[in-house]
């Protein structure tokens, strides 16, 4: 599956529902955003039944500011609407696919009643 571009219109649409989405944030003037641009498409290749989002922060400024996102690339893994990772730096191959192995190996059941637990 291609990228798809997240803006304010659409983001809370795509990373609110059920399923795996990633995403990077980025801008076209960062190296390490260019470099880590082609291991997030073809990762995204890998994982037809995950959501690869692509935020550009000079478009979407008030986006990235609602994630706090202070440096970019920052890689952002959102599962059935819950961000279970966010950590800025580009990624190797293997580093990506260990993280989406790991997203999807959470067992969402027990983040749901900790998340009830915390909000009670």
């Amino acid at each position: 599956m291609a990228t798809v571009e997240l803006t304010e219109k659409n983001f809370d649409e795509i990373a609110s529902g059920e399923g795996i989405v990633l995403v990077d944030f980025w801008a076209a003037w960062c190296g390490p955003c260019r470099m880590f641009a082609p291991v997030f498409e073809r990762v995204s290749q890998k994982h037809p039944d995950i959501v690869f989002g692509k935020v550009d922060t000079q478009a979407q400024q008030q986006l990235a500011a609602a994630f706090q996102i202070s440096s970019i690339p920052t890689l952002m893994a959102v599962r059935d609407g819950v961000v279970l990772y966010a950590q800025p730096g580009a990624l190797p191959e293997a580093a990506l696919e260990d993280v989406i192995r790991q997203v999807r190996a959470v067992d969402m059941d027990e983040v749901r009643r900790k998340i009830a637990a915390t909000a009670a």
